[in-house]
């Protein structure tokens, strides 16, 4: 039976991108015995979403590359961007209004940007 699920985040500095996660966010980790640089975190709950490539909805059409994207999930989307500035994060362009929720793109140091985002619709999981 499927458990959880395991994301991956290819960085070219990982070291860099594990202090961020755990430094920036705070979040908790393991190490491996081989490595103690080896964090591996834990994300809390999580849900996973699939959206197509092309759709039309109300009277829009909308293409997407197919590609996989990690988005961050908050409550408060200004006070998690206040938050996580205080705490070095960097972020590119405004909050933004989406028709699934309110999201913006925040830099990770050594790998792509992942989205952060307050969730307008049902959510998968208890919070």
């Amino acid at each position: 039976m499927i458990t959880s699920i395991h994301t991956l985040i290819y960085s070219d500095d990982a070291n860099a991108t594990r202090a961020f996660f755990r430094d920036v966010f705070g979040w908790e980790y393991v190490t491996e015995d081989f490595d103690h640089d080896w964090l591996i975190f834990k994300s809390g709950p999580s849900e996973m979403g699939v959206h197509p490539t092309h759709s039309e909805w109300e009277g829009q059409t909308y293409d997407h590359p197919r590609h996989h994207l990690i988005a961050v999930m908050c409550d408060n989307i200004e006070a998690t961007v206040a938050d996580l500035q205080a705490k070095g994060a960097e972020f590119r362009g405004a909050i933004e209004q989406r028709e699934y929720g309110r999201v913006v793109m925040m830099a990770v140091p050594g790998a792509d940007d992942i989205q952060l985002y307050e969730p307008s619709h049902k959510l998968a999981y208890n919070p």
